[in-house]
């Protein structure tokens, strides 16, 4: 789960980059219960999701052809400079120098060695979320990468993440966790897979991919069918965990969902 109050190295925020704002509100709205507030005329169309009156997302235009449609993850870091210069001796990229959003807070953007994207925000008065770890609001995030090794050494070097392994319900391998450290299993936020373990993800590179809560996994994807979604893995019962489904929004954004097994019954 997301730790809260936020601590380095956790997920702070989320954004949506999607070409059609207007769509991606009345879709997210449907399945979520979200809307729309703009961040006002300074913002640039940058705007705020939002779970009955908190901040579930942010989101913001793109242009159609030029930039593709995604979800980004930002992790929590007390100094964006220092994870920069962290990130490079690490052999990732920045994608986007460290930059001030108004009095809000800092933040940048990176790909790991691998080119799964990532971003980081260096709270100001924005402190980050204000809803997680609820339905319709963000509950884990798994990064498919072509060497989970690698990709540990990486985000441990600059984040200082700590990892558990646990069986695979199915008994085919294990599934790597991360936590910020010092959070321990209750601080557990996101998974590594390898990236050609699952057809679904295989096809894009290496990427993170963002899970978030639902009550009821398959009336949350008849939502989404009725709402010209794309159902790119049918609910599927993880023994243990859960129940799942992996979705694209309107404008082919992916993402996934996930009915915690308290839910479940």
């Amino acid at each position: 789960m997301v730790s809260t109050p936020f601590v380095t190295g956790s997920p702070v925020w989320i954004d949506l980059g999607t070409p059609d704002i207007e769509g991606a509100t009345a879709f997210y709205k449907g399945i979520f219960g979200w809307d729309f507030v703009s961040a006002g005329p300074d913002a640039g169309g940058y705007g705020l999701f939002q779970l009955n009156g908190r901040t579930a997302a942010g989101a913001m235009p793109v242009e159609a052809g030029q930039t593709p449609p995604a979800w980004s993850l930002y992790f929590q870091t007390p100094d964006v400079d220092a994870t920069a210069k962290s990130v490079q001796q690490g052999g990732g990229s920045v994608v986007f120098e460290p930059m001030d959003v108004m009095d809000l807070g800092r933040m940048a953007v990176f790909t790991d060695p691998s080119g799964a994207g990532f971003s980081v925000w260096q709270p100001g008065k924005n402190k980050g979320l204000d809803a997680v770890n609820e339905p319709g609001s963000l509950c884990w995030g798994e990064l498919y990468t072509p060497d989970e090794d690698a990709a540990y050494r990486f985000y441990n070097s600059v984040f200082g993440w700590e990892t558990t392994s646990m069986p695979m319900p199915d008994g085919n391998g294990s599934y790597r966790m991360v936590s910020p450290a010092g959070q321990g299993a209750e601080g557990m936020f996101g998974g590594f897979v390898p990236i050609g373990t699952d057809p679904a993800e295989s096809d894009t590179g290496p990427h993170w991919l963002l899970y978030f809560a639902v009550t009821d996994c398959d009336a949350s994807v008849t939502a989404a069918r009725k709402l010209d979604g794309t159902v790119r893995v049918a609910p599927t019962d993880i023994e243990g965990v859960g129940r799942f489904a992996k979705l694209a929004d309107p404008s082919g954004t992916r993402f996934a969902l996930m009915q915690g097994v308290d839910q479940a019954g």
